[in-house]
């Protein structure tokens, strides 16, 4: 499902203009990204939460080039589902394969 379809979806089932449906999900995804650019965790009751995590320095290989690289200590964007939401995606049946 992209981003246009999820507009469409909440357009339809609440009866808003699809533009200021497009606007509120932008504002809710630029209010996420900047918390998490700022080091907050956002929380979503039932849904989930965006975490950042912070990945220890290490040392990696360049296969090409035969040498060893060191990646410094970052910090990356993480999404952990909440166990209500894990429960009904594992008991769902009408998951694609």
């Amino acid at each position: 499902m992209t981003k246009a379809e999820i507009i469409a979806e909440i357009s339809t089932k609440t009866g808003l203009e699809k533009v200021d449906v497009q606007e509120a999900v932008e504002a809710f995804f630029k209010v996420v990204k900047n918390a998490m650019i700022e080091g907050e965790n956002v929380y979503v009751r039932g849904f989930g939460s965006f975490v950042v995590k912070k990945r220890a320095e290490k040392t990696a290989r360049n296969i090409s080039k035969n040498t060893a690289i060191i990646i410094p200590e970052h910090y990356v964007p993480s999404f952990k589902p909440a166990k209500i939401f894990v429960e009904k995606v594992k008991n769902s049946n009408k998951i694609k394969k």
